[in-house]
Protein backbone atom coordinates (compact mmCIF):
# COMPACT_ATOMS: atom_id res chain seq x y z
CA UNK A 1 0.00 0.00 0.00
CA UNK A 2 2.85 2.28 0.71
CA UNK A 3 4.93 1.57 -2.66
CA UNK A 4 1.06 3.10 -4.15
CA UNK A 5 0.82 5.79 -2.09
CA UNK A 6 3.92 7.21 -2.28
CA UNK A 7 4.22 7.80 -5.85
CA UNK A 8 0.43 9.15 -5.97
CA UNK A 9 0.97 11.53 -3.68
CA UNK A 10 4.57 12.54 -5.75
CA UNK A 11 2.25 13.14 -8.31
CA UNK A 12 -0.54 14.79 -7.13
CA UNK A 13 2.45 17.53 -5.20
CA UNK A 14 4.53 17.97 -9.15
CA UNK A 15 0.22 18.64 -10.53
CA UNK A 16 -0.10 21.24 -7.86
CA UNK A 17 3.15 22.72 -7.83
CA UNK A 18 2.42 22.91 -11.62
CA UNK A 19 -0.91 24.40 -11.01
CA UNK A 20 0.41 26.92 -9.02
CA UNK A 21 3.13 27.76 -11.26
CA UNK A 22 0.51 28.03 -13.98
CA UNK A 23 -1.53 30.43 -12.12
CA UNK A 24 1.46 32.79 -10.88
CA UNK A 25 2.84 33.31 -14.31
CA UNK A 26 -1.29 33.75 -15.51
CA UNK A 27 -1.31 36.68 -13.10
CA UNK A 28 2.04 37.87 -14.04
CA UNK A 29 1.28 37.81 -17.86
CA UNK A 30 -2.47 39.10 -17.04
CA UNK A 31 -0.79 42.41 -14.83
CA UNK A 32 1.48 43.22 -17.50
CA UNK A 33 -1.89 43.49 -20.19
CA UNK A 34 -3.22 45.89 -18.02
CA UNK A 35 -2.39 49.64 -18.27
CA UNK A 36 -3.06 52.50 -16.87
CA UNK A 37 -5.05 55.25 -18.51
CA UNK A 38 -5.77 58.86 -17.09
CA UNK A 39 -8.02 61.14 -17.80
CA UNK A 40 -10.89 64.46 -16.83
CA UNK A 41 -13.84 63.38 -16.53
CA UNK A 42 -17.25 65.49 -15.03
CA UNK A 43 -18.36 65.15 -12.01
CA UNK A 44 -21.64 63.30 -12.56
CA UNK A 45 -19.55 60.04 -13.83
CA UNK A 46 -16.95 59.89 -10.58
CA UNK A 47 -19.36 57.16 -8.88
CA UNK A 48 -19.42 55.16 -11.88
CA UNK A 49 -15.49 54.99 -12.54
CA UNK A 50 -15.26 54.53 -8.49
CA UNK A 51 -17.61 51.49 -8.64
CA UNK A 52 -16.18 48.00 -7.74
CA UNK A 53 -17.88 46.00 -10.98
CA UNK A 54 -16.64 48.72 -13.12
CA UNK A 55 -13.03 48.75 -11.90
CA UNK A 56 -13.20 45.07 -12.45
CA UNK A 57 -14.89 44.88 -16.03
CA UNK A 58 -12.59 47.56 -16.91
CA UNK A 59 -9.48 45.57 -15.58
CA UNK A 60 -10.86 42.57 -17.45
CA UNK A 61 -10.69 44.70 -20.37
CA UNK A 62 -7.21 45.61 -19.89
CA UNK A 63 -7.30 48.92 -18.28
CA UNK A 64 -6.62 50.44 -15.12
CA UNK A 65 -8.53 53.96 -14.85
CA UNK A 66 -7.67 56.98 -12.77
CA UNK A 67 -9.82 59.89 -13.31
CA UNK A 68 -9.96 63.29 -12.00
CA UNK A 69 -13.26 65.02 -11.86
CA UNK A 70 -13.68 69.29 -13.61
CA UNK A 71 -16.87 70.66 -14.78
CA UNK A 72 -17.07 70.27 -18.60
CA UNK A 73 -16.34 73.93 -19.28
CA UNK A 74 -13.56 73.59 -17.03
CA UNK A 75 -12.19 70.51 -19.25
CA UNK A 76 -12.57 72.65 -22.52
CA UNK A 77 -10.91 75.82 -21.57
CA UNK A 78 -8.45 75.48 -18.04
CA UNK A 79 -5.98 72.57 -18.45
CA UNK A 80 -3.20 71.57 -20.12
CA UNK A 81 -4.30 68.00 -21.94
CA UNK A 82 -1.64 66.96 -22.79
CA UNK A 83 -1.02 64.90 -19.66
CA UNK A 84 -4.09 62.95 -19.99
CA UNK A 85 -4.84 60.27 -22.22
CA UNK A 86 -8.55 61.25 -22.79
CA UNK A 87 -11.05 63.31 -21.52
CA UNK A 88 -14.68 62.51 -20.66
CA UNK A 89 -16.60 66.01 -20.37
CA UNK A 90 -20.72 66.06 -20.51
CA UNK A 91 -22.29 67.90 -23.21
CA UNK A 92 -21.31 68.40 -26.62
CA UNK A 93 -20.14 71.89 -27.49
CA UNK A 94 -17.69 71.23 -24.67
CA UNK A 95 -16.49 67.57 -26.89
CA UNK A 96 -16.63 69.09 -29.95
CA UNK A 97 -14.38 72.61 -28.83
CA UNK A 98 -11.90 69.95 -27.23
CA UNK A 99 -11.67 67.45 -30.51
CA UNK A 100 -11.36 70.38 -32.48
CA UNK A 101 -8.45 72.22 -30.80
CA UNK A 102 -6.99 68.98 -30.04
CA UNK A 103 -6.66 67.71 -33.77
CA UNK A 104 -8.82 64.58 -32.91
CA UNK A 105 -11.16 62.99 -35.14
CA UNK A 106 -12.44 59.55 -33.18
CA UNK A 107 -15.10 60.29 -30.31
CA UNK A 108 -17.27 57.78 -28.41
CA UNK A 109 -20.40 58.19 -27.90
CA UNK A 110 -21.29 56.14 -24.28
CA UNK A 111 -24.56 57.07 -22.73
CA UNK A 112 -26.26 60.07 -22.68
CA UNK A 113 -29.13 61.54 -20.14
CA UNK A 114 -32.15 63.85 -20.82
CA UNK A 115 -32.24 67.23 -18.60
CA UNK A 116 -34.86 67.34 -15.92
CA UNK A 117 -35.85 68.93 -12.51
CA UNK A 118 -36.27 67.11 -9.49
CA UNK A 119 -39.16 68.45 -6.92
CA UNK A 120 -41.68 67.20 -5.17
CA UNK A 121 -44.98 66.39 -5.64
CA UNK A 122 -46.99 69.07 -3.89
CA UNK A 123 -44.50 71.52 -5.93
CA UNK A 124 -45.65 69.93 -8.82
CA UNK A 125 -49.45 69.64 -8.02
CA UNK A 126 -49.69 73.27 -7.21
CA UNK A 127 -47.92 74.26 -10.56
CA UNK A 128 -50.25 71.61 -12.44
CA UNK A 129 -52.80 74.05 -10.72
CA UNK A 130 -51.51 77.30 -12.13
CA UNK A 131 -51.00 75.85 -15.94
CA UNK A 132 -47.30 75.43 -15.56
CA UNK A 133 -47.36 71.31 -15.44
CA UNK A 134 -48.59 68.56 -16.79
CA UNK A 135 -49.32 64.93 -14.58
CA UNK A 136 -48.24 62.27 -17.06
CA UNK A 137 -48.64 58.92 -14.79
CA UNK A 138 -45.48 59.08 -12.99
CA UNK A 139 -43.72 61.86 -14.04
CA UNK A 140 -44.22 65.59 -14.83
CA UNK A 141 -43.59 68.08 -17.69
CA UNK A 142 -43.35 71.32 -17.38
CA UNK A 143 -44.23 73.72 -20.04
CA UNK A 144 -40.60 76.23 -20.32
CA UNK A 145 -42.26 79.13 -22.21
CA UNK A 146 -45.11 79.59 -19.30
CA UNK A 147 -42.21 79.05 -16.69
CA UNK A 148 -39.97 81.70 -18.99
CA UNK A 149 -42.99 83.97 -18.66
CA UNK A 150 -43.28 83.80 -15.27
CA UNK A 151 -39.75 84.27 -13.87
CA UNK A 152 -39.85 87.51 -16.44
CA UNK A 153 -42.52 88.45 -14.40
CA UNK A 154 -40.93 88.27 -11.30
CA UNK A 155 -43.33 86.49 -9.62
CA UNK A 156 -42.89 84.54 -6.45
CA UNK A 157 -44.34 81.33 -5.12
CA UNK A 158 -46.62 83.70 -2.54
CA UNK A 159 -47.74 85.34 -5.76
CA UNK A 160 -49.44 81.88 -6.84
CA UNK A 161 -53.73 81.59 -6.12
CA UNK A 162 -54.47 78.61 -3.51
CA UNK A 163 -51.01 77.58 -2.62
CA UNK A 164 -50.76 75.87 0.89
CA UNK A 165 -48.16 74.20 -0.43
CA UNK A 166 -45.61 76.38 -0.29
CA UNK A 167 -46.29 79.80 0.34
CA UNK A 168 -43.00 81.43 0.75
CA UNK A 169 -41.95 85.16 -0.72
CA UNK A 170 -39.27 84.01 -2.85
CA UNK A 171 -38.98 83.90 -6.69
CA UNK A 172 -39.96 81.16 -8.83
CA UNK A 173 -36.97 79.65 -10.12
CA UNK A 174 -34.89 76.70 -10.82
CA UNK A 175 -31.80 76.12 -9.12
CA UNK A 176 -28.77 75.03 -11.39
CA UNK A 177 -24.75 74.71 -11.02
CA UNK A 178 -22.68 77.89 -11.84
CA UNK A 179 -23.16 78.50 -15.43
CA UNK A 180 -19.27 79.83 -15.73
CA UNK A 181 -18.24 75.80 -15.09
CA UNK A 182 -20.72 73.06 -15.11
CA UNK A 183 -22.49 71.70 -18.23
CA UNK A 184 -26.02 70.90 -16.31
CA UNK A 185 -25.87 74.38 -16.08
CA UNK A 186 -24.99 75.34 -19.47
CA UNK A 187 -27.74 72.80 -20.45
CA UNK A 188 -29.94 74.96 -18.93
CA UNK A 189 -28.87 78.64 -20.46
CA UNK A 190 -29.13 76.36 -23.68
CA UNK A 191 -32.87 75.33 -23.30
CA UNK A 192 -33.90 78.71 -21.83
CA UNK A 193 -32.68 80.43 -24.32
CA UNK A 194 -33.97 78.66 -26.94
CA UNK A 195 -37.74 79.30 -25.65
CA UNK A 196 -36.78 82.70 -25.22
CA UNK A 197 -36.07 82.87 -28.74
CA UNK A 198 -39.33 82.53 -30.03
CA UNK A 199 -38.24 78.41 -30.21
CA UNK A 200 -35.41 78.75 -32.14
CA UNK A 201 -31.63 78.05 -31.43
CA UNK A 202 -29.91 81.18 -30.33
CA UNK A 203 -27.21 81.78 -33.67
CA UNK A 204 -26.48 85.43 -33.93
CA UNK A 205 -25.10 88.40 -31.54
CA UNK A 206 -28.23 90.31 -32.00
CA UNK A 207 -30.35 87.32 -30.82
CA UNK A 208 -27.56 87.34 -27.62
CA UNK A 209 -27.89 90.40 -26.78
CA UNK A 210 -31.47 90.83 -27.04
CA UNK A 211 -32.06 87.80 -24.30
CA UNK A 212 -28.71 88.29 -22.19
CA UNK A 213 -30.59 90.64 -19.49
CA UNK A 214 -33.29 87.91 -18.77
CA UNK A 215 -30.75 84.64 -19.33
CA UNK A 216 -28.04 87.06 -16.50
CA UNK A 217 -31.17 86.76 -14.07
CA UNK A 218 -32.16 83.32 -14.50
CA UNK A 219 -28.48 82.73 -12.59
CA UNK A 220 -27.63 86.04 -10.88
CA UNK A 221 -31.13 85.76 -9.22
CA UNK A 222 -30.29 82.24 -7.86
CA UNK A 223 -27.77 83.81 -5.36
CA UNK A 224 -24.48 81.10 -4.70
CA UNK A 225 -24.81 78.64 -6.96
CA UNK A 226 -22.15 75.00 -7.15
CA UNK A 227 -19.40 74.31 -9.61
CA UNK A 228 -20.61 70.68 -9.62
CA UNK A 229 -23.89 68.71 -10.21
CA UNK A 230 -23.68 66.97 -7.43
CA UNK A 231 -23.89 69.42 -4.96
CA UNK A 232 -27.61 71.49 -5.85
CA UNK A 233 -28.89 67.45 -5.92
CA UNK A 234 -27.55 66.30 -2.07
CA UNK A 235 -29.39 69.67 -1.15
CA UNK A 236 -32.71 68.34 -2.79
CA UNK A 237 -32.13 64.62 -1.11
CA UNK A 238 -31.25 65.96 2.41
CA UNK A 239 -32.39 69.67 3.22
CA UNK A 240 -35.76 68.99 1.04
CA UNK A 241 -38.75 70.75 0.18
CA UNK A 242 -37.80 74.68 1.30
CA UNK A 243 -34.42 74.62 -0.01
CA UNK A 244 -34.56 72.81 -3.56
CA UNK A 245 -38.13 73.38 -5.02
CA UNK A 246 -37.10 72.94 -8.09
CA UNK A 247 -33.72 71.85 -9.30
CA UNK A 248 -32.01 71.60 -13.18
CA UNK A 249 -30.43 68.21 -13.09
CA UNK A 250 -29.66 64.86 -15.22
CA UNK A 251 -31.92 62.31 -15.49
CA UNK A 252 -29.06 60.05 -14.29
CA UNK A 253 -28.97 61.48 -10.92
CA UNK A 254 -32.90 60.98 -9.93
CA UNK A 255 -32.58 57.19 -11.34
CA UNK A 256 -29.60 56.15 -9.51
CA UNK A 257 -30.76 57.93 -6.23
CA UNK A 258 -33.87 55.38 -6.62
CA UNK A 259 -31.69 52.38 -7.96
CA UNK A 260 -28.88 52.82 -4.70
CA UNK A 261 -30.45 50.88 -1.26
CA UNK A 262 -29.08 53.84 0.67
CA UNK A 263 -30.16 56.62 -1.87
CA UNK A 264 -32.49 59.01 -0.06
CA UNK A 265 -35.39 58.62 -2.40
CA UNK A 266 -38.54 59.45 -0.53
CA UNK A 267 -42.29 59.03 -1.51
CA UNK A 268 -43.02 63.02 -2.22
CA UNK A 269 -40.39 63.10 -4.70
CA UNK A 270 -40.90 63.50 -7.97
CA UNK A 271 -39.17 64.15 -11.60
CA UNK A 272 -39.99 67.02 -13.97
CA UNK A 273 -38.89 66.90 -17.77
CA UNK A 274 -38.96 70.91 -19.12
CA UNK A 275 -41.33 70.64 -22.49
CA UNK A 276 -38.72 71.07 -24.75
CA UNK A 277 -35.84 69.06 -23.07
CA UNK A 278 -31.84 68.40 -24.22
CA UNK A 279 -30.15 65.28 -23.90
CA UNK A 280 -26.80 65.57 -22.77
CA UNK A 281 -24.29 63.66 -24.68
CA UNK A 282 -21.15 62.13 -22.55
CA UNK A 283 -18.40 61.83 -25.17
CA UNK A 284 -15.32 60.10 -24.40
CA UNK A 285 -12.36 61.77 -26.35
CA UNK A 286 -9.07 59.64 -26.83
CA UNK A 287 -5.69 61.49 -26.44
CA UNK A 288 -4.02 58.49 -27.17
CA UNK A 289 -3.78 54.91 -27.43
CA UNK A 290 -5.23 54.06 -23.95
CA UNK A 291 -7.75 56.85 -24.51
CA UNK A 292 -9.68 55.35 -27.42
CA UNK A 293 -9.29 51.53 -26.02
CA UNK A 294 -11.42 52.86 -23.15
CA UNK A 295 -13.89 54.04 -25.40
CA UNK A 296 -13.75 51.22 -27.61
CA UNK A 297 -14.83 49.07 -23.92
CA UNK A 298 -17.48 51.35 -22.76
CA UNK A 299 -19.10 51.73 -25.67
CA UNK A 300 -18.99 47.98 -27.09
CA UNK A 301 -18.94 46.11 -23.38
CA UNK A 302 -21.89 44.96 -22.79
CA UNK A 303 -21.22 44.52 -18.72
CA UNK A 304 -19.88 48.07 -18.79
CA UNK A 305 -23.25 49.09 -20.75
CA UNK A 306 -25.27 47.56 -18.20
CA UNK A 307 -23.56 48.78 -15.00
CA UNK A 308 -23.65 52.73 -16.84
CA UNK A 309 -27.32 51.80 -17.41
CA UNK A 310 -27.37 51.02 -13.18
CA UNK A 311 -25.92 54.78 -12.93
CA UNK A 312 -29.23 56.36 -14.50
CA UNK A 313 -27.57 56.73 -17.62
CA UNK A 314 -29.42 55.53 -21.01
CA UNK A 315 -27.36 53.97 -23.75
CA UNK A 316 -27.76 51.80 -26.75
CA UNK A 317 -29.06 48.69 -24.47
CA UNK A 318 -32.49 50.26 -24.50
CA UNK A 319 -34.24 46.86 -23.25
CA UNK A 320 -32.20 46.92 -20.54
CA UNK A 321 -32.46 50.31 -19.56
CA UNK A 322 -36.48 49.45 -19.13
CA UNK A 323 -36.07 46.35 -17.22
CA UNK A 324 -34.27 48.27 -14.80
CA UNK A 325 -36.04 51.24 -14.26
CA UNK A 326 -39.12 49.13 -14.00
CA UNK A 327 -37.56 46.61 -11.40
CA UNK A 328 -36.84 50.03 -9.66
CA UNK A 329 -40.85 50.80 -10.08
CA UNK A 330 -39.75 54.35 -12.31
CA UNK A 331 -42.27 55.44 -14.31
CA UNK A 332 -40.18 57.43 -17.23
CA UNK A 333 -40.42 58.35 -20.75
CA UNK A 334 -39.61 55.59 -22.85
CA UNK A 335 -39.08 57.86 -25.96
CA UNK A 336 -39.00 61.74 -25.07
CA UNK A 337 -40.06 63.38 -28.26
CA UNK A 338 -39.56 67.77 -28.29
CA UNK A 339 -36.00 67.34 -27.59
CA UNK A 340 -33.57 70.21 -28.86
CA UNK A 341 -30.23 70.80 -29.69
CA UNK A 342 -27.63 73.37 -27.90
CA UNK A 343 -26.52 76.42 -29.72
CA UNK A 344 -22.80 75.99 -31.30
CA UNK A 345 -20.15 75.63 -28.50
CA UNK A 346 -18.59 79.94 -29.78
CA UNK A 347 -22.35 81.44 -29.39
CA UNK A 348 -22.90 79.38 -26.00
CA UNK A 349 -19.70 80.23 -24.89
CA UNK A 350 -20.14 84.27 -26.27
CA UNK A 351 -23.54 83.89 -23.50
CA UNK A 352 -21.62 82.66 -20.93
CA UNK A 353 -18.75 84.87 -20.90
CA UNK A 354 -21.66 87.79 -20.68
CA UNK A 355 -22.80 86.24 -17.59
CA UNK A 356 -19.79 85.96 -16.59
CA UNK A 357 -18.52 89.59 -16.65
CA UNK A 358 -21.92 90.06 -15.01
CA UNK A 359 -21.14 88.67 -11.44
CA UNK A 360 -18.05 90.02 -11.71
Amino acid sequence: MKRILGPLLLIVLVVGVGIAIFLSVREQADSRRVITVRGLIGSEKIEFFQDPDVIKALRKGGLEVEVEKAGSRQIATSFDLEQYDFVFPAGVPAAEKIRREQGVSQSYDVFFTPMAIASWKPIADLLQANGLVKDQGGYYTLDMARFIETFAAAKRWSDLPDNDAYGVNKRILISSTDVRTSNSAAMYLSLASFVANNNSVVQTDGEVNQLLPLMTNLFLEQGFVENSSAVPFTDYQIMGMGKAPLVMIYEAQFIAMAAAPDGGMQPEMVLIYPEPTLFTKHLLIPLGEGGEQLGQLLQEDPDLQRLAIEYGFRNQDVAYFREFTKDKQLSLPNNLVNVIEPPSYEVLEGMIQSIERAYQ
